[in-house]
């Protein structure tokens, strides 16, 4: 039944054998990409070689079920195995997104709303930050404009995992579907009048890739380095460190003034572009790309938002999928579980209609 995966066998071995060779950690991107596309494969290998065992074990247990009964009630528990063993797989091998065990960038920027869309884009990221958290993954700073009230006009934050996982478990896979427009309605701490307001703050969930994985011309490059700036005055606003980085081809501007190294804020950029240039050149290649990458909106347009967080019902809404709940403030503590797995659960079934569609 599953004849057209049995190469992914082979594959599978050919990894094992790579990874057990001490030279291929002297190479870690090579390691790394390698011990990402294993642990891709695992859940899938496994899932086949129990689906061997399964068939096996029926097949034998019915050819013996007309002389002994006991064998027909084994054929009947086996059958009952088979079938929630036959749609994994299936689930398994739908066609999905090969960046899904990246790491991720994340880049909240604040839109309409001013200070208040600002000091939203500082809750979205307190969310993401501790929903990471609680799964183990490590978040970064890479870059953040702040305002005086605390909130961000930008920040990008890196989020890693500790080891590879299968798709589902990691960064990219679970966070890509967190980009588009999110639209807040509260009464902001600048209110006077206790009126809801309504603003919104845009995501940018890209996966991070490793330097070899792109290749950028230093011809292509326009860096400029300028004094950093943010509230307060603080230290690092007295030298020159912030850089500014300019893909001319393509007009992507990175920039990164969090560190106090001129270097390590140029390292930091290039880690953003990196992102930016494999996510804009997989965009433009593949026009039947994923309704999610689409869906992930630049603009920060609340008219094109994906979720409203309404905090007078203490509700949330995620209007690709119809997902409501009564618990905002939990969400926003970093409890996004239910949320996530609806999406996910959404991304599979369009995956598998999408692959019946080219069946019939």
């Amino acid at each position: 039944m599953f004849e057209s995966a049995l190469h992914l066998r082979d594959e599978f071995a050919g990894l094992e054998a790579a990874l057990s060779d001490p030279a291929i950690h002297a190479d870690l991107a090579r390691a790394r990409k390698v011990g990402r596309r294993y642990a891709e494969l695992t859940p899938v290998v496994r899932a086949l070689e129990e689906y061997d065992r399964v068939t096996d074990d029926l097949a034998a247990a019915e050819e013996l079920a007309a002389d002994d009964e006991a064998f027909a009630a084994e054929a009947a528990d086996l059958r009952a195995r088979l079938g929630p063993l036959v749609e994994r797989l299936t689930r398994l091998l739908a066609p999905r997104d090969p960046n899904d065990s990246s790491d991720t960038l994340v880049e909240i920027k604040s839109g309409e709303g001013g200070d208040e869309s600002a000091l939203f884009a500082g809750d979205l990221l307190k969310m993401y930050t501790r929903y990471a958290e609680s799964r183990g993954w490590k978040v970064e700073i890479l870059d953040a404009q702040e305002t005086d009230l605390g909130g961000y006009k930008s920040v990008t934050a890196a989020i890693k995992a500790p080891s590879m996982g299968e798709p589902d478990m990691m960064p990219y896979g679970v966070l890509k579907f967190e980009g588009g427009v999110h639209r807040v309605q509260r009464v902001p701490v600048t209110e006077s009048q206790g009126r809801v307001h309504t603003s919104a703050a845009g995501v940018l969930v890209m996966p991070e890739v490793e330097e070899t994985e792109v290749e950028i011309d230093s011809e292509d490059l326009r860096i400029d380095v300028y004094r950093s700036s943010g509230p307060g005055g603080q230290g690092v606003n007295t030298t020159d460190s912030a850089v500014r980085i300019t893909h001319l081809p393509t007009g992507i501007v990175v920039s990164c003034q969090n560190e106090r190294s001129q270097l390590q804020n140029r390292e930091q950029a290039m880690r953003m572009l990196r992102a930016r240039l494999i996510t804009a050149a997989e965009e433009e290649a593949a026009s039947a790309a994923s309704a999610v990458r689409r869906s992930q909106v630049r603009t920060v347009d609340r008219s094109e938002r994906i979720r409203t967080y309404n905090f007078p019902e203490n509700r949330i809404s995620d209007h690709r999928i119809g997902f409501k709940a009564y618990n905002l403030d939990q969400v926003l503590n970093g409890d996004l579980t239910a949320l996530v797995t609806a999406l996910q659960e959404a991304d599979t079934a369009e995956r598998l209609a999408a692959v019946g569609d080219q069946a019939e």
